[in-house]
């Protein structure tokens, strides 16, 4: 019998799989005019460059992975979902792409291995027992003083203290407030640099929360 991690990863993989080619055509449209996530984006650019090489846990179909590169940060992808790994590969041949669970990078990260780890709108669709998990994954991985950065759907600012259920385009995820994510965070060893909440626009119809943290010696 499937654990409930699997259970949980299989229901992803196979919603994501189904549409991958419909969601790389919304990502096209969608992400040059995403400004504030750019910015962010180049700020942990900034952050990182020179350091060492970042992983983008939950990459997609690459695009994050590619802008990091041209950035001038040395980046790979790791995704759930094989469409979108060989969506990746075919886009961005030059770059690392591979299969792989956010709850495991044993198989693709080796301990203290990489300057910055990037989970971009990656881990909304953890139920929030397994995120734990994830961020200690994440943990593992980064050396210390390197960087994390997170972005998610979240909640209006005193709305909740705990996730929030909410109905995906693809599939269930979780609206999580701000302060919650980083208070899971900390307990997973990182300190908090920037914490930032965003309001509902033309272009997000959900508040949308960012995290900027650091793995300590």
């Amino acid at each position: 019998m499937a654990t409930s991690e699997e259970a949980t990863a299989a229901a992803i993989r196979d919603a994501y799989g189904a549409m991958s080619g419909m969601y790389l055509e919304h990502i096209e449209e969608q992400f040059s005019r995403q400004t504030y996530d750019l910015a962010l984006l180049s700020v942990f650019a900034d952050l990182v460059r020179g350091t060492g090489t970042v992983a983008d846990i939950g990459c997609g179909p690459g695009h994050v992975t590619a802008h990091l590169d041209r950035l001038g940060v040395p980046a790979f992808g790791i995704d759930l979902t094989p469409e979108f790994i060989g969506l990746a590969r075919a886009a961005y041949p030059e770059l690392r792409f591979e299969t792989g669970t956010m709850l495991d990078l044993r198989p693709h990260i080796s301990e203290s291995s990489v300057a910055g780890a990037l989970g971009w709108y990656s881990l909304i669709h953890l139920p929030p027992a397994q995120v734990p998990l994830a961020l200690a994954e994440f943990h593992r991985v980064l050396a210390p003083g390197g960087h994390l950065l997170l972005g998610f759907q979240s909640t209006a600012a005193g709305a909740a203290s705990e996730p929030v259920p909410f109905d995906h385009k693809v599939t269930p995820g979780w609206l999580w407030p701000v302060d919650t994510f980083a208070d899971a965070l900390t307990a997973a060893g990182f300190t908090i640099s920037l914490r930032s909440l965003r309001e509902p626009g033309p272009d997000y119809r959900r508040h949308q929360g960012y995290l900027l943290a650091v793995r300590e010696g």
